[in-house]
């Protein structure tokens, strides 16, 4: 079994930087280095700092940049910088070395030739190119050298984008390419796409050729941007970037040249030998109005705001080559996609229609169904690869094949006729052998037609993977409008929110306790709370609590609190484990859930807190409380308590978010009891086995009356704390109000000294004090401002 501990980056741009940092965050000893600055006097040659002057800065940059590559700052220690003259022996202390230099062949191959002198033997090496064949890289090196090397090509940013190819070459040991695909899956928590060494692979392959079919479609289209944006944006299931925001995003310069490369690299690709780029594209082009990179693109943000304060962004007319301030569109396939909430629904609708914005989505479809069709065997041997690189590299809901399943075999297959693009023979044989889909699920396990045999087989690497949306077939153990409870066998049950952005209702609340009573009642050992949504939950409805409050119906405003009070500690004191499994937004309500747990098995990209304050509440299903019971169980004898208590009212007060899981820690919000999962997919199995563990020898915790609160001496200094927080201009005197509700829970009210409380006592001050916000009206009009703006107001 192969392990890695040590990394060698070499190239500290964006990409190196990134990758450097991504690595530093699953705990790897990280070495990055670049060249030595070319302009150094004869006196800086003697400093090292000098010396090392690109990659420091070019590492600080990336550390500093939004969205941040680190999970937490600290773990900026673990990159060691140097430079290729004075510390490129180092690499061969190195597990594995990892090359991100310039896209030039010649200089990557005078790295390699280095590398290959330095390197220990055994150790792996690989290239992040995004188009140069790997196999040429690798050329005139040693037979270990060539044995242990492949492609690595990560996605920008690194950290956040999900699609790792792994690109081997003849010489590549299989051995080394099944550890990337496991490794890049388990620890850096990418979906590892096989890849042949073709020009761009798979993800720049398929995308770019997209991109450009709906540039041309564009030219013929009388369609602007916005609108062709938003079809083949969320219309589609994909970013908000759309096509041309996309363009701007990635650099059109460099989209022009990957294009370029793609028609030059690939005679045999009749599609691509008929991409053209339009003239829109090549007037900003030749204007080196690149897009954001440049300040202006097919988008040009100006310096004026609107009536409601957002900066006006102007659009590119494509007709008159002018800028214009985008209008409110009439297309009526627009409009219907706004109606529906189901993506296949919303798709299936949308390539029906007959006006220009019907016509854009099926003509760019049935266009990327015959390519993909006809990318097989030539950029892969699976369907599946094509799907998975488009959802992870380019964030699409759904693959080419599986858009093609939505539409319907047959429909997509006449639409590619129509375009004027056959698709490929093995398609219309399949047709022929009787089968209409290209994926089909049987007993929970998700198949793709495979070319070779005719026949289905389970996608690789998911037969051991929980997936819910192999199980809709099978009945639910229970359900309601808000939630559905699955089987998900070995006697766990898992609870899925299926509410809007998973906001937590009655329905939620109802359902949870329904389903512990289920699980503790039946055969059950234990239940996962967990879901495959974008985000877990956003918290709390504040529809509901936003309309009770506006009403003053505070009898039944404190029922619905103490319900969710309740809920919160049903999952702490059920009879039978209870584990959350979360991933993206964790926030309010649903913080407040995974914190009752027995444990919560958290993706790494879950972004963790206790954001009530922002509508001017305090958290009230129990995270107040739980906040002051974590900060007991960290008092030690002799402890100057004060400072503890400060830092954690300070997470409250200031609604903070941790921006990762490792984050969450060092907030609070997540403890011993819990796990970090690097890879969002594995959540709900890996939630599952620590059920299973739990449910070996669980005994229900029982009910707290031993937690230590400050009283007075507390108060004292959080109200101090609240006060210092306005003084700073960081508080409204508003949030200074809700501060002190805080602060009055932690501290377990007006007590004259230190003393130990329950949690029962703590829960009801807390909602007491969350009662009585509700009748403030600046918080009733910053629940208003978000239900209206979804952000917050600072009043």
């Amino acid at each position: 079994m192969r392990h890695i501990k040590k990394v060698a980056v070499l190239g500290s741009g964006i990409m190196g930087s990134g990758i450097a940092c991504h690595l530093a965050n699953i705990g790897m000893e990280v070495m990055l280095l670049d060249i030595m600055p070319f302009d150094l006097s004869e006196e800086e040659r003697q400093s090292a700092q000098a010396r090392n002057r690109i990659v420091n800065e070019s590492l600080a940059k990336a550390i500093k940049s939004k969205p941040a590559p680190l999970f937490k700052k600290s773990y900026a220690n673990r990159i060691q910088t140097g430079n290729f003259e004075d510390d490129f022996d180092k690499i061969k202390t190195a597990d594995w070395t990892i090359e991100v230099v310039v896209e030039r062949l010649d200089i990557k191959q005078q790295i390699f030739e280095k590398i290959d002198r330095f390197r220990k033997k055994g150790s792996l090496v690989s290239s992040n190119t995004s188009g140069i064949p790997i196999h040429m890289m690798s050329e005139g090196r040693s037979e270990d050298f060539q044995a242990h090397f492949c492609g690595t090509h990560f996605f920008n940013p690194p950290r956040y984008l999900e699609l790792l190819e792994i690109i081997p070459t003849p010489s590549t040991r299989p051995d080394v390419t099944a550890f990337f695909m496991h490794f890049g899956d388990v620890f850096l928590g990418k979906s590892t796409v096989l890849c042949k060494d073709t020009p761009a692979f798979i993800g720049n392959r398929v995308g770019v050729y997209a991109m450009s079919k709906v540039y041309q479609l564009a030219d013929k289209l009388n369609l602007s941007i916005d609108e062709i944006d938003k079809l083949t944006g969320p219309a589609l299931g994909r970013p908000k970037t759309g096509t041309f925001r996309l363009g701007d995003l990635v650099g059109l310069d460099t989209a022009a040249k990957v294009t370029q490369g793609i028609i030059d690299n690939c005679p045999e690709d009749k599609q691509a030998q008929k991409l053209e780029l339009p003239g829109f594209f090549q007037h900003l082009i030749e204007q080196k109005h690149y897009g954001n990179k440049t300040g202006q693109g097919f988008y040009l943000a100006t310096d004026k705001k609107d009536e409601k304060g957002k900066r006006i962004i102007k659009s590119l007319n494509l007709k008159t080559l002018e800028y214009e301030v985008p209008v409110r569109s009439k297309l009526e396939s627009l409009s219907l996609s706004k109606q529906i909430d189901d993506d296949a629904r919303r798709i299936k609708a949308l390539f029906k229609h007959e006006d220009e914005g019907g016509q854009l989505v099926r003509s760019s479809l049935a266009s990327l169904f015959a390519y993909v069709s006809k990318r097989i065997p030539e950029i892969t041997d699976s369907l599946h690869s094509i799907d998975t690189a488009m959802k992870a590299g380019y964030a699409w809901s759904f693959g080419p094949f599986e858009y093609w399943d939505v539409i319907g075999l047959e429909a997509g297959i006449q639409a590619a006729v129509k375009e004027g693009d056959e698709v490929a023979a093995w398609v219309h044989q399949m047709v022929a052998a009787g089968h209409n889909s290209f994926y089909q699920v049987k007993d929970g396990i998700r198949s793709y037609y495979d070319l070779k045999s005719g026949s289905y087989l389970p996608v690789p690497g998911t037969t051991t993977l929980i997936n819910l949306d192999n199980l809709r077939s099978q009945a639910p153990v229970h359900k309601n409008d808000e939630i559905i409870l699955h089987d998900i066998g070995d006697g766990v049950l898992c609870l899925e929110f299926v509410s809007k952005m998973n906001a937590i209702g009655e329905g939620i609340l109802k359902g949870i306790n329904e389903s512990i009573q289920i699980a503790e009642e039946g055969d059950w050992k234990g239940i996962v709370i967990g879901n495959q949504a974008k985000n877990f939950s956003v918290g709390a409805n504040l529809m509901m609590i936003g309309m009770l409050a506006f009403q003053q119906e505070f009898d039944q405003l404190n029922l619905a609190v103490k319900l969710f009070q309740d809920t919160t500690m049903r999952c702490r004191y059920s009879k039978i484990p209870v584990v959350a499994a979360t991933r993206g937004y964790v926030f309010g309500g649903g913080c407040e859930t995974i914190m009752h747990c027995d444990s919560a098995v958290c993706a790494a990209e879950s972004y963790i807190g206790l954001v009530e304050v922002g509508v001017g509440l305090i958290p009230g299903g129990g995270g107040t409380k739980e906040f002051a019971l974590r900060l007991s169980d960290e008092f030690q004898p002799g402890d100057v308590k004060i400072p503890s208590i400060i830092e954690r009212f300070k997470t409250i007060a200031m609604a903070t978010v941790a921006t990762s899981a490792p984050e969450a820690f060092d907030l609070g919000y997540l403890n011993g009891k819990d796990d970090v999962v690097m890879n969002v997919h594995r959540t709900i199995t890996e939630a599952k086995a620590k059920v299973l563990q739990l449910a070996a020898d669980y005994v229900p915790p029982t009910p707290r009356s031993d937690i230590l609160v400050l009283g007075r001496s507390g108060l004292a200094a959080l109200y101090t704390a609240a006060t210092s927080l306005q003084l700073g201009r960081y508080a409204s005197e508003h949030d200074v109000l809700i501060a002190k509700k805080i602060a009055w829970v932690l501290c377990g009210g007006d007590l004259s000294s230190e003393q130990k409380v329950s949690e029962s006592y703590l829960l009801d001050i807390e909602r007491e004090a969350f009662l009585s916000l509700c009748g403030e009206q600046k918080t009733l009009e910053r629940i208003q401002y978000m239900l209206e703006n979804n952000k917050p107001l600072r009043n």
